[in-house]
């Protein structure tokens, strides 16, 4: 999952987040499996009150009583969503039509009594998309945007774990899905279909779609609706990009050429991995109204991503945006797709445990995503000294003692749950010092690349490490300086020193004036949310952001309108999205309350400084230092 810049800086703003057996056919089968598919339905056209009828028929249980569940976390989320928080009208039905007994004992679980007379099941099922707060589904209100659903004539976003649910000794029973849609609506999906069929009434059509066990029920969203679809090849695998922009801002055809080429660049640094025939992106932008999704970024799946970005976005500030968001998942089919843990393969969706290594699922798979673009110059060195920096500036804002390990595996829990974000920083700061540590030990033939490719090759997406025995089994494939830095700074709490790291690059820190935008110096809030007038006035932090520092803007000022829009804390967000990818040339008319005075703020953008650390190319590098250096970006 990436949680995008936007959700996390607009957080801070606005909020300062046992066994039975079963007969089917006549044959007895164990409590894995079902020898028949699961029957399961969705019915887009018999949509009421923004609610999708869903029927589940699994066939003859032999057993009184049997348990259903909707998933309360999912793969990838971090965080609880509690998806039966949006079933309504649960009903367990038998073979004559009679209601059968039905308890639900919490949130996501209904236990059905004289379960060997079930038929099927049926319930309505809210989306959440609709039920997002202020907070933008980053807190434990709603699923996060990207793990979420929409039910909208124009558009549905069926991530299917959302809608439908598992019983408790047949998660790896086969499904059988049927959609049933306008026959006028396009749809997108990676899930196997096996076929599509025209319905009596003339405007319907069902496609029905297999999945192997419940888990690809889950791995796999769909998208329905008012699409936007192109397709391109990246070496051999088939990309399908889906794009919904209910204001038509945005076409797939634009977003097909920045994301062609970003994914031709990443396979050329992946080499060998091809682990899919197929790839999936599934682009919705938010509308911005009050109903919209407002947690923006990507929730990865093992041949998919869905991504939430704000229509409004300009395409050049949309293309930046996909490319940080969509890198970052498109990785993810090296780990967690390749190289997992048994937490990762057997995951539990009620009671999950969770594997110690997130800084190698997300943290290595950020480096990778930010490493490749100087790598295959789609970014300067200099651009990507400005990532690390920024990087090792959102780190320090968070428990830089806290041990790694101990953080992932403790993830749903306090104080572990709000430093997930750290992730995305000092996890990909992780994997670049491995990086450094590797090109060093071998003489810059080896980097953490070559190790994930080892990695995988000996364990692959059917066969999982033992999560206790990873930095262990990493040391003696790599060197031992490998597993002391592991063993101190992230299973220990030791803060790493990474101008350490940097001088083996030869590069240097220095202090000085460097580069921001128009909400942050450096990565810090130029903003004091005052909660008792429910206004964003500007901090002392303002005085050292050159643009509005030379444009008369003092401490207190509270912006009101930003070209003609007014600036209130349920528009914030849309707005501050816009002001925050503001780019120099642009023209602006903002207009400040002054203590009840109005003072107008109408100019051409020039580019916005700060003081802050930089880093760069140490004049007194050695020949071993640059060739070092040169190594680690370009090997």
């Amino acid at each position: 999952m990436k949680k995008h810049l936007l959700s996390i800086v607009f957080a801070g703003v606005l909020l300062v987040g046992c066994n039975s057996t079963k007969t089917t056919g006549g044959k007895k089968t164990n409590d894995l499996a079902t020898l028949n598919p699961i029957q399961t339905t969705l019915d887009l056209t018999k949509v009421v009150d923004d609610k999708v009828p869903v029927t589940i028929n699994p066939g003859r249980f032999t057993v009184e009583t049997v348990t259903y569940r909707l998933p309360r976390v999912v793969q990838g989320t971090y965080s609880v969503s509690d998806f039966g928080k949006y079933v309504d009208d649960f009903k367990a039905i038998d073979y004559k039509g009679n209601a059968l007994q039905v308890v639900k004992t919490d949130t996501n679980t209904w236990t059905i009594s004289n379960a060997v007379t079930l038929d099927k099941i049926t319930y309505n099922v809210n989306d959440t998309f609709d039920m997002e707060t202020s907070g933008g589904g980053i807190g434990k209100e709603v699923p996060f945007s990207p793990a979420g659903t929409n039910i909208e004539s124009t558009n549905y976003v069926l991530n299917l774990h959302g809608f439908i649910g598992y019983f408790d000794s047949l998660k790896t029973a086969q499904y059988n899905l049927d959609v049933t849609a306008p026959k006028t609506m396009l749809k997108t999906s990676a899930l196997q279909e096996k076929g599509t069929k025209m319905n009596d009434d003339g405007v319907s059509m069902t496609s029905t779609y297999f999945a192997p066990r419940y888990f690809d029920i889950t791995d796999n969203p769909m998208f329905y609706g008012a699409l936007d679809v192109e397709e391109f090849k990246v070496g051999d695998i088939k990309i399908v990009l889906s794009v919904y922009s209910p204001n038509n801002v945005h076409s797939a055809e634009k977003i097909k050429a920045v994301m062609q080429k970003m994914m031709l660049a990443q396979k050329a640094y992946l080499g060998a991995v091809n682990t899919t025939p197929r790839y999936d992106i599934y682009l919705y932008l938010s509308e911005g109204k009050a109903e919209s999704p407002k947690g923006f970024g990507a929730l990865e799946h093992h041949t998919s991503t869905v991504v939430v970005l704000p229509e409004a976005m300009p395409d050049e500030a949309l293309a930046e945006s996909m490319i940080d968001v969509v890198s970052h998942e498109f990785f993810h089919i090296v780990t967690p797709l390749s190289v997992h843990s048994e937490d990762v393969h057997y995951f539990d969706y009620n009671q999950p445990t969770f594997s110690k290594h997130l800084w190698m699922y997300e943290g290595v798979t950020e480096y990778f995503a930010t490493l490749f673009q100087v790598n295959q110059d789609l970014v300067s060195e200099d651009e990507f000294y400005t990532k690390v920096m920024g990087k090792i500036k959102s780190a320090s804002a968070m428990d830089d003692a806290m041990s790694f390990t101990e953080m992932s595996e403790n993830i749903l829990e306090e104080p572990y749950a709000p430093q997930y974000v750290n992730v995305y920083s000092k996890g990909a700061l992780i994997g670049m010092c491995m990086d450094i540590i590797l090109r060093e030990e071998s003489n810059g033939n080896r980097g953490i690349l070559s190790l994930m490719k080892e990695l995988s090759l000996k364990y692959g997406k059917n066969k999982p490490f033992e999560d206790n025995n990873l930095i262990a089994e990493i040391t003696a494939i790599t060197y031992p300086s490998v597993g002391t830095f592991l063993n101190t700074h992230v299973v220990g709490g030791t803060p790493i020193n990474y101008n350490d790291f940097f001088a083996k690059a030869g590069l240097a820190l220095s202090e000085g004036k460097v580069e921001t935008n128009y909400i942050q110096n450096d990565g810090v809030l130029i903003f004091a949310p005052d909660m008792s007038t429910m206004s964003l006035p500007f901090s002392d932090a303002v005085k050292n952001n050159s643009f509005w520092a030379e444009n008369g803007v003092l401490p207190g000022d509270v912006i009101k309108t930003v070209d003609g829009k007014e600036l209130t804390m349920a528009t914030a967000q849309a707005i501050l999205t816009e002001v925050f990818m503001w780019k120099p040339g642009r023209d602006v008319d903002v207009r400040i309350d002054r203590k009840g005075k109005e003072v107008i703020v109408k100019t051409k953008l020039t580019q916005s400084y700060t003081t802050g650390s930089s880093l760069a190319i140490d004049p007194n590098a050695t020949a071993k230092q640059n060739a070092l250096r040169e190594s680690w970006l370009r090997g």
